[in-house]
């Protein structure tokens, strides 16, 4: 961690790569002369503009990060965590395709959960929390030994473009770095407004590490103009982030506790081999999360203080936020009927006593802030170190863009992250991967790189984006793929790796890994295809007693044979119990599959029978979607239960004629119009045959 620090603050002092040069002229004239160029500029070090970056310079381009501060790169802005439902996906496959996000957590990881374990692993969520500073030098480590790529430090205000062609973008100090690529990750400084209480300050985001509660790092105005002129189509949207907390002033002895999972399971598919069995991630200690919540008192201080909340440009100057991660106050307005909100204190290091109470978010004066928090059991004396502010920027709208993520109406100018509607580390970084790869190859004349939604979520994601667009933050969710039982979080380098390697975008050394998993994989596959016994004896030599059959006894005595993977699919009967009983069958020869490998192996043989079942249901959807949808169809959580809150909203706004149409709204998902299918097809059904008994019985 030392040598990152050391190498940081040369960077800082030295910038060997920056040469400064006194602004010339107007913005949009100046001519200042050329001192850097690159195949590819990527602006902003946020985490789309690191998958961004590191992406365009695998392919082999000369690339140039373009960050106002070097020491801000891999910032953890928000919450201290990486991954979760959907988004553990994501992270997986941006590291399936030798992106840095997965290393990046493996190495700061403090805190680590499989969500959803109780349903089926196409749902499961690899989530971490991560100690900020141990990321954030991670993440520059991984910048500066990225080959082919170089930090450039300073603020872009222009793109120059020619003929339609891009030449180079212009800096604030008047700087011009030629270039034929250009891919903006402005993240929340594009024209950003931040507020506390009513107090409106242009800015990006907040300074974390000062003393200064105040201190602010300015926006990109330049950049907004500069789309502005060339007329893409921008609206504003907006974030929030919690207070931060003294850890000294809670009281943790009150609090429930949640311990990490042991053992630790890797981000990064490099590193799932070497941690596997771990106690913990590179980072080398845990940490307890702890659960509270809100309650009527707390409520009570929200709505009272709801007066003091800002006017925002958007949202007829209620802003427009994440619908799935909504402020304090978001919450309390939509439900009034419930009693309490769950609140996690999530500890931001192993060497801070700052507290990242997640669920608070609010931009409340710090007062009102203070106020709520010691109506929550466990912070009655507690002291805020940061107070939370809300930050409202523009955004590009993405149907703007192709699959690729270049701009249609700029050829080479490619966007990803907030500023394509999205919210979230994870969907920034996906779509950083993809902007930063398709640059790289575009300057070099190579085929572009795209991901299908059958191959993965980064192609949900990108084709939601560029083909329904959204009027809200958008946030991935498993339920978004209508392919989920095959885009599982467990084998994204199955699904992505090789595809990655033939565009020149994964490395040698990561594709010897995915081909000694994939052997552990399908060899474990074949061998339980292999491996039979008559059903009597899978009963008798099950050491776990899992494994149950109906009239076992009966069938054909006992004798009838079934394989391993039989077995394995079979409800309530795990990977574990069948190796249990080839084991014994074969003695000390058998080798059970590494840790790293079962649970793709496990879920490969649970979904098996489904998988045709999903391609074949798809596919006789699509072959209908001139299928019309009744006018009159009420759409209410009473008749299709199934529906999500937002998808009922939105279909009753829209009322869609046909399947078709309601495909093309943002929010509504696939499995959610295969649902609706289903029973519209049947209630059609029905009618037609009411219509032919009536007919039938009819008097000519």
């Amino acid at each position: 961690m030392r040598l990152v620090m050391c190498l940081s603050l040369l960077v800082r002092t030295a910038r060997p790569w920056t040469v400064r040069t006194k602004r010339l002229g107007v913005r949009g004239t100046h001519r200042p002369q050329s001192t850097l160029s690159a195949d590819v500029v990527v602006i902003g070090g946020g985490h789309a503009g690191c998958e961004a970056a590191t992406a365009a310079a695998r392919t082999g381009a000369r690339t140039i990060l373009v960050t106002q501060r070097f020491d801000t790169i891999g910032e953890l802005s928000c919450n201290p965590s990486i991954g979760g439902i959907g988004k553990g996906h994501l992270v997986r496959e941006v590291d399936a395709l030798d992106g840095v996000m997965g290393r990046t957590i493996d190495e700061a990881s403090i805190h680590f959960r499989m969500l959803n374990r109780r349903k089926g692993p196409a749902v499961w969520g690899p989530r971490s929390q991560a100690d900020r500073e141990l990321y954030r030098s991670a993440m520059q480590a991984n910048i500066l030994a990225t080959e082919g790529l170089s930090v450039h430090e300073g603020s872009v205000e222009d793109v120059m473009i020619e003929n339609g062609q891009i030449k180079a973008v212009t800096t604030k100090a008047g700087e011009e770095i030629a270039c034929s690529q250009v891919v903006i990750t402005t993240g929340t400084f594009l024209r950003g407004t931040c507020y506390q209480g009513q107090n409106a300050y242009a800015a990006g985001r907040h300074i974390r590490d000062t003393d200064d509660k105040g201190e602010v790092e300015p926006p990109s105005v330049g950049l907004a103009l500069t789309l502005e002129k060339l007329a893409f189509p921008l609206g504003r949207l907006k974030t929030g982030t919690p207070p931060r907390l003294d850890g000294k002033t809670i009281d943790w002895s009150v609090l429930e506790a949640q311990d990490s999972e042991d053992p630790y399971m890797a981000f990064s598919y490099m590193n799932a081999e070497r941690l596997w069995g771990a106690p913990t991630s590179d980072a080398g200690a845990l940490i307890q999360c702890y659960k509270t919540y809100t309650n009527a008192r707390t409520h009570k201080v929200v709505t009272d203080n709801a007066h003091t909340l800002p006017k925002y440009d958007g949202g007829g100057g209620g802003g427009v936020g994440p619908r799935y991660c909504p402020s304090l106050f978001k919450k309390v307005e939509r439900f009034p009927d419930r009693e309490g909100h769950m609140v996690w204190l999530e500890p931001e290091g192993l060497n801070t006593d700052l507290v990242y109470p997640n669920g608070l978010s609010g931009p409340f004066p710090e007062e009102v802030q203070l106020e709520f928090l010691r109506t929550i059991k466990g912070l009655e004396e507690v002291q805020i170190v940061k107070p939370g502010y809300d930050v409202e920027y523009d955004f590009v709208d993405a149907r703007s863009l192709t699959h690729t993520l270049e701009t249609k109406a700029v050829a080479g100018l490619f966007l990803a992250g907030q500023i394509c509607g999205t919210t979230g580390y994870e969907e920034a970084a996906a779509q950083g991967i993809v902007a930063g790869a398709n640059a790289g190859l575009s300057a070099q004349g190579r085929p572009a790189f795209v991901v299908e939604r059958n191959e993965g979520y980064i192609g949900v994601l990108v084709d939601d984006l560029v083909t329904k667009g959204t009027s809200e933050p958008y946030r991935m969710f498993t339920s978004r793929a209508e392919y989920r039982l095959s885009l599982r979080a467990d084998n994204a380098d199955l699904r992505l790796t090789r595809k990655g390697f033939e565009a020149g975008l994964v490395s040698p050394e990561r594709m010897l890994a995915l081909d000694r998993r994939e052997g552990l994989v399908f060899g474990g596959l074949d061998r339980l295809k292999a491996f039979k016994l008559p059903v009597k004896q899978w009963v008798e030599k099950d050491p776990s007693k899992q494994i149950k059959f109906q009239n076992a006894e009966t069938q054909a005595g006992g004798l009838r044979t079934k394989t391993g993977l039989e077995i394995v699919v079979m409800p309530n009967i795990d990977l574990a119990a069948v190796e249990g009983v080839m084991a014994g069958d074969e003695g000390g020869a058998f080798e059970p599959v590494p840790g790293y490998a079962r649970d793709t192996v496990e879920a490969l043989a649970k979904y098996s029978k489904y998988l045709d079942r999903q391609e074949k249901e798809m596919s006789h959807w699509r072959r209908n979607q001139e299928l019309v949808i009744p006018p009159d169809l009420e759409y209410s959580r009473a008749t299709f239960p199934s529906l999500s809150a937002e998808e009922i909203e939105k279909l009753s706004r829209v009322r869609p004629r046909n399947f078709q149409e309601a495909a093309q709204i943002s929010g509504v998902t696939p499995h959610s119009l295969v649902y609706l299918y289903h029973i519209i097809s049947r209630k059609n059904t029905r009618t037609n045959r009411d219509e032919l008994a009536v007919a039938a019985g009819a008097p000519n």
